[in-house]
């Protein structure tokens, strides 16, 4: 019976002849007492190698010896190890391909920008920012090279044209080829999500505008600018930022008068900063221009980015992308991919708006990308009410010089003021700022710090309204030109200011005009040759009258110690324990 079950079973096979079974004994047959599982077996092993059995299943219907045509142990392990490699082998190639799939997609949906402005690139619109010629754009596109692509506009604002793109800016009123404020301000509002780190800038020229506009992300860097530290600080800066930590970073400190002493500048920084309540890690005083300071900002950006991205942020025309410039030079000396990102730096220009969408820069070779960001416009800044040919005007480029009045002559007091002093006269700053001397001391004193370019004008105040509009557009630019002081709106906003003063050998505050510069007012200048005790014992309040173009602010803040008498009069308040733990350092 056994005997007819294999010849019925094993017969397809055609097993050689020289296979004789009749000559099996009957130890030999007891051998395959369960003959279907050996011829399963048998085919198996050669038409279903695909599918191996487990080592257990083989091993508990393995039979106690095998024909010469049966595969060994060692023949199924190998066919199995085969098996499990191909399988793996697939399962690899097909992860690769998705993976493949998806960076492609990311690619194809991902839009060139311009590396100076960080405009879209487009081929339609040739008064437009990110405008390429299409040959060139083709050109690029083919070889991967469109990252390496400036616009037309950031050719020409290379070459000292001032092209104005953002709507609401440089006395145009906007128009297809322009961008809102608010779009700009809008590409900034996902940073609040990202982990990152946030650079503020802020100008040192006009430091108060800066400090209070400064605001920085995950790890950001705010700029303010020291010339105009108030007008240049960024309201409502955690919409922006949300709680990620900042490193106030305070440009053009190179502009400050000469003999300052840069302990009590940055103590007056620090102090204004603290007011605003920001999660401030640092404050650096910088020169973009000079390098003063760009190395602490660049040693602090190594150690505290920790791998995350890096976001520069500020005002617009703070400076941020010489400040990238500068620093992409200082991490060079170490860094190689920040040397080779020096190849395909932001475009710096004096027009506000210059970079219209965030550029990234591969700075870190330890990963991390480097990002310059749209300036946030700010409304009140004198920037946003001059037209586009009078904005070189406001941007001072050399060392401030303050300019006194009234002006000490050799005998006392120049012989255009009376024993009074500047009572009774109006100061004209260009055609932007009109002071009235309400009430003052006869030794009060008013130094302006801001661009030379601006002429100043003293008139007696009952002249006043006459002149300016006699002089609008000839002695008192901006505007420049008739033509466009006729279509000027004149100084609509009129502020009037009390400030008080308890010692009048020292400054009492300073007036700062966003946008622009400051004034020091110092209730007693000695140098003026005029004691009256009698005065300064009785008047504890200088009463002033300040005009600017609407919407441009004016901030009274506490004066900042500038030139060699600064370190003199400036007082360093004492601070508790706690205070000394919370307060944030500050770096020159």
């Amino acid at each position: 019976m056994a005997l007819k079950t294999i010849s019925t079973f094993l017969s397809p096979l055609s097993l050689p002849n020289h296979h004789n079974f009749s000559n099996f004994n009957t130890k030999s047959r007891n051998i395959y007492r369960k003959p279907t599982l050996v011829c399963c077996k048998s085919t198996q092993s050669q038409t279903q190698n695909r599918f191996p059995l487990s080592e257990t299943q083989l091993l508990s219907s393995e039979p106690d010896g095998t024909g010469a045509a049966a595969p060994t142990r060692g023949d199924r392990f190998l066919e199995r190890q085969h098996a499990d490699e191909a399988a793996k082998l697939v399962i690899k190639e097909i992860k690769k391909s998705k993976k493949k799939k998806k960076k492609v997609l990311k690619v194809n949906t991902a839009v060139a920008s311009c590396y100076g402005c960080g405009a879209p690139l487009q081929t339609s619109e040739l008064d437009a920012p990110g405008y390429v010629d299409t040959d060139t754009y083709e050109l690029k596109k083919k070889h991967h090279q469109l990252r390496t692509v400036l616009c037309g506009r950031c050719r020409l604002l290379s070459h000292g044209q001032m092209i104005t793109a953002v709507g609401g800016n440089g006395g145009y009123p906007g128009g297809k080829q322009f961008v809102s404020a608010d779009e700009l301000r809008e590409k900034l509002s996902s940073l609040r999500h990202e982990k990152a780190l946030i650079v503020k800038l802020r100008e040192m020229i006009l430091v108060i505008m800066i400090s209070q506009e400064v605001q920085l992300t995950n790890r950001d860097y705010l700029q303010v600018d020291i010339v105009d530290f108030n007008g240049s600080f960024v309201s409502r800066v955690r919409d922006l930022t949300g709680a990620n930590p900042i490193i106030l970073v305070v440009t053009k400190v190179d502009l400050l008068p000469k003999g300052t002493d840069f302990n009590c500048v940055g103590d007056w920084v620090v102090e204004a900063t603290t007011k605003k309540k920001l999660n401030v890690l640092s404050v650096h005083l910088t020169s973009s221009k000079s390098l003063v300071g760009i190395a602490g900002v660049a040693s602090e950006i190594q150690k505290e980015k920790k791998g995350r991205d890096v976001y520069i942020l500020g005002s617009a025309n703070v400076g941020k992308s010489a400040f990238i410039s500068a620093l992409l030079k200082m991490m060079a000396q170490r860094d190689p991919a920040a040397a080779a990102a020096q190849k395909y730096k932001p475009i710096q220009s004096a027009v506000p708006g210059t970079t219209l969408g965030p550029i990234q820069i591969d700075a870190f070779l330890g990963g991390g990308k480097l990002f310059d960001t749209p300036g946030v416009h700010l409304h009140h800044r004198q920037a946003a009410v001059v037209h586009s040919e009078d904005l070189p005007v406001l941007a001072p480029q050399s060392r401030l010089r303050g300019q006194s009045f009234p002006v000490a002559s050799k005998n006392g007091m120049a012989e255009k003021f009376n024993s009074i002093g500047l009572k009774g006269f109006s100061i004209f700053w260009g055609g932007l700022v009109r002071i009235d001397v309400l009430k003052v001391l006869p030794e009060t004193c008013l130094t302006f710090y801001g661009p030379k370019r601006l002429q100043i004008h003293v008139v007696p105040t009952d002249e006043a309204d006459e002149f300016y509009r006699k002089e609008l557009g000839v002695k008192l630019t901006p505007p420049t030109g008739k033509d466009k002081a006729d279509e000027w709106r004149g100084l609509e906003t009129m502020q009037q200011l009390q400030i008080k003063f308890e010692d009048p050998e020292r400054p009492a505050s300073d007036v700062a005009i966003s946008g622009l510069g400051w004034i020091a007012i110092e209730p007693k200048r000695k140098s003026l040759g005029i004691s009256d005790n009698n005065f300064a014992e009785t008047i504890k309040e200088l009463h002033l009258a300040v005009g600017v173009p609407r919407p441009v602010e004016i901030f009274v803040r506490p004066p900042i110690p500038v030139g060699k008498a600064g370190a003199e009069w400036y007082q360093y308040r004492e601070l508790t324990e706690k205070e000394e733990e919370v307060r944030p350092k500050w770096y020159f």
